[in-house]
């Protein structure tokens, strides 16, 4: 039987590879020497799979608002962490779905836009928001990239959905003050509006050079089980 998964769509990566392509042992130590467990704040185009034994009246969705990290960015969609933890949810949370409204390339900006139809469409009961990391790479005010990030919570809150926020970190040629304010916005917009965080997404990985592609960027299909479990913890305390 089917399970229903439909990738996501694949956008322009907008010269994210060409700018930064060779930088990745230089991030993964910064990363590295950053990076948190998870730290639950108080309180996944559309790629779709659905429980076998749930009714679609009873269906409640997970949506996830990402960039190329959760779009499967170089693999089949059906290797991206995304994918693998529908499937998880599909064997251990009847009754629940995961939408993959990811889009390689897509900045805070642009979820921001996309936010309003996405929860009109799915109306999910929990969000995850994956996003942030093409902002840093574009040097994008650290202001705007937090009123992006407080926008899309804000509207799924409003909606009635729990979110999970996935944080990322920046490299040090940015600057110190560029970097520390970069990682501080997911802490800042988490605490603000109560939501669940992950400080840094990539944390199992980025020691690892071999856990990414030839860009040095994006995770390789080996990685995609990591991610998962780095955010099921988490993830799974909302899906009640």
């Amino acid at each position: 039987m089917s399970s229903g998964y439909v990738a996501p769509r694949r956008g322009l990566q907008r010269g994210f590879n060409a700018a930064f392509k060779g930088m990745a042992l230089l991030v993964a130590m910064t990363f590295a020497s950053g990076a948190a467990a998870h730290t639950p704040a108080r309180s996944t185009s559309a790629a779709n799979v659905t429980a076998k034994t749930a009714t679609p009246r009873a269906q409640r969705t997970v949506l996830v608002m990402g960039d190329s990290l959760s779009a499967a960015y170089g693999l089949n969609p059906s290797q991206g962490w995304v994918a693998l933890t529908a499937d998880r949810i599909a064997k251990t949370r009847p009754g629940w779905r995961v939408v993959n409204a990811s889009v390689s390339g897509e900045t805070t900006s642009g979820g921001a836009t996309r936010i309003g139809g996405a929860l009109q469409r799915h109306k999910p009961s929990v969000v995850v928001i994956e996003l942030g990391a093409n902002d840093g790479l574009r040097g994008l005010p650290l202001e705007q990239t937090r009123a992006n990030l407080s926008k899309m919570i804000k509207a799924s809150q409003a909606a009635g959905a729990r979110v999970l926020l996935l944080g990322m970190r920046m490299p040090p040629n940015l600057g110190r003050a560029y970097t520390e304010g970069f990682a501080g916005n997911y802490a800042a917009v988490a605490k603000e509006h109560r939501v669940e965080l992950v400080p840094f997404f990539l944390e199992p990985i980025m020691l690892d050079r071999s856990a990414f592609q030839p860009d040095n960027l994006h995770p390789t299909a080996r990685a995609q089980p990591k991610l998962r479990d780095h955010v099921w913890s988490p993830l799974s305390a909302l899906l009640k």
